[in-house]
């Protein structure tokens, strides 16, 4: 028999597992307030408002895959597996195996598609080519359950391998590259065409960290190092368009670029090859259940991939659940679900969502502490050195603690038309701080970010020497800290456009591009 509060868990599972979003969500009518810095113009086109030096709300659209506003397609299963009541590890890595030796069509090579019941696995399953999909039959209760088992381990790995080898490296010649920007100067841009993989560099140097505050940092008696000198940021972008020695971009850059700080050559621009990169690779429509707990079960990590996708995914337990690593770019992660029966207890938290990539979207995701017994996962973190854009949208979570960049460094987040509402009502939705020296000097963590119309019980935006953050059609009690104070607009008041980032992609590409990834107007 189960308790009655076992009980209420499962039937909340239960509830939860089965969300999914699969029509077009019409966009809610929008509020009569509006932002000084995004606004619609007279001629229904976005208005946007600059600093004294250029820096501006950057156009996040781009962000998902195929640079954003592009279908996700169906790949027709060419291979299929059904439960065989024992470990299914190997079967299931074996069937991925032989769709990875047949060619590549059109950039795909065919789905595997799991049966419904259950699937017992205990060690990693690998997806490391390109054009490969395993899909589940559902992720409610009567489709595909991954059931994992044995000592901790990570489930799926989607990575490719290898890194960026770079080549025709040219200095950028302009003083100061505003935040936002596409463009730019180079020495010398007769080696680059359009449509050249290229990335933008720059690095940490000791005058920038110094500005930063972060050559300070001591805890418990030591010093602790935020970034070390020479740490290199690295903007991963296709050229656009060149006109003499200025260089468009197919997306804006999020950081800023002074010379004041970062030296008389403020970055370099460099194409590059990356052989070992994957590509159009999904995971979609199954549950993946670890034994309650907290335990290092993880779910999904991808690295080395771009133009791919998650989706329709339950994730029940586990810790540090879903990775997306510094050399991801263009993907999409579309209604994941990560819901916990056993509330974290740990000082240090974990993350269910973690990102450093560039272009990612998290589209109509959750994530849930069905037991709100404990001190909670964060809902979603950055790590180190990341650029975006990384975008959340109509992102939604019961746990504790909300969204907070956690480490050394990244730039362009929005968290757009998103709700945060912790059962306790007394944790930061949007947490965008300054870290000190919680961890080994996280330090700040990030800038140039966005929360747009956000609900929370409590929002922190401060924002770091030189930079901006803002927190724009809010609602929630706004929270302090001895740090600088960020752009706190029309707080209270949601504004119109009701999403930043839908109305951005439609601006850019035109109504289908919404219809595509599942909204009308």
């Amino acid at each position: 028999m189960f308790s009655k509060k076992r009980l209420k868990i499962l039937l909340m599972l239960a509830t939860v597992s089965t969300f999914v979003l699969a029509q077009p969500v019409k966009l809610p009518i929008a509020s009569a307030a509006s932002s000084s810095w995004v606004s619609v113009g007279n001629d229904g086109k976005l208005v946007y408002q600059t600093d004294s030096l250029g820096n501006r709300i950057m156009d996040f659209s781009s962000a998902g895959y195929g640079g954003g506003g592009v279908a996700i397609p169906e790949v027709p299963a060419i291979r299929t597996l059904t439960p065989s009541g024992g470990d299914d590890t190997d079967a299931i890595q074996h069937e991925i195996d032989l769709i990875a030796a047949m060619p590549l069509v059109n950039g795909f090579r065919g789905a595997l598609l799991l049966g419904q019941g259950t699937f017992n696995c205990s060690k990693q399953i690998n997806i490391n080519a390109s054009g490969i999909v395993v899909r589940g039959s559902g992720s409610g209760n009567n489709g595909t359950v991954i059931l994992m088992n044995g000592a901790p381990f990570l489930l799926f790995s989607l990575s490719g391998s290898g890194s960026y080898a770079l080549r025709g490296s040219v200095n950028m010649t302009d003083s100061f590259v505003p935040s936002g920007t596409d463009s730019f100067n180079v020495s010398d841009a007769s080696g680059f065409q359009v449509g050249d993989t290229v990335l933008v560099t720059r690095k940490a140097t000791k005058e920038w960290i110094h500005y930063m505050g972060m050559d300070t940092l001591v805890r418990d008696g030591k010093p602790q190092t935020w970034l070390a000198e020479g740490s290199k940021f690295n903007t991963d972008r296709i050229i656009k368009s060149i006109d003499g020695n200025k260089i468009t971009l197919d997306a804006p850059l999020t950081d800023s670029f002074d010379s004041n700080y970062l030296g008389s050559v403020v970055g370099t621009v460099s194409k590059y090859v990356f052989s070992g990169r994957i590509s159009q690779v999904g995971l979609e429509q199954m549950k993946i259940q670890a034994p309650p707990g907290v335990e290092a079960y993880r779910a999904v990590y991808m690295n080395a991939i771009i133009d791919s996708w998650v989706r329709n995914l339950v994730i029940q337990d586990g810790v540090n659940n879903f990775t997306i690593d510094k050399t991801s770019k263009r993907l999409t992660v579309d209604n994941v679900i990560i819901n916990h029966t056993v509330s974290s207890t740990d000082a240090a938290a974990p993350a269910d969502f973690t990102c450093i990539g560039t272009q990612i979207l998290f589209n109509k995701s959750q994530t849930n502490d069905l037991q709100a017994g404990g001190k909670g996962s964060w809902s979603f973190v950055t790590q180190s050195q990341g650029t975006g854009p990384i975008v959340l949208l109509n992102f939604s979570s019961t746990e504790k603690n909300g969204v907070a960049p956690h480490q050394r460094w990244t730039t362009g987040i929005l968290v757009d038309s998103s709700s945060f509402m912790n059962p306790g009502n007394d944790a930061l939705g949007i947490a965008f701080q300054n870290r000190g020296t919680s961890g080994s000097g996280h330090g700040w963590p990030m800038g140039w970010s966005v929360a747009w119309n956000v609900t929370a019980p409590k929002l922190l935006v401060s924002q770091a020497p030189g930079t901006m953050n803002w927190c724009i059609g809010c609602v929630g009690s706004k929270s302090s800290s001895n740090d600088p104070i960020g752009v706190y607009d029309s707080f209270g008041t949601k504004v119109t456009p009701s999403s930043l980032y839908l109305t951005q992609l439609k601006e850019r590409l035109g109504p289908q591009a919404l219809t595509n990834i599942g909204y009308t107007n």
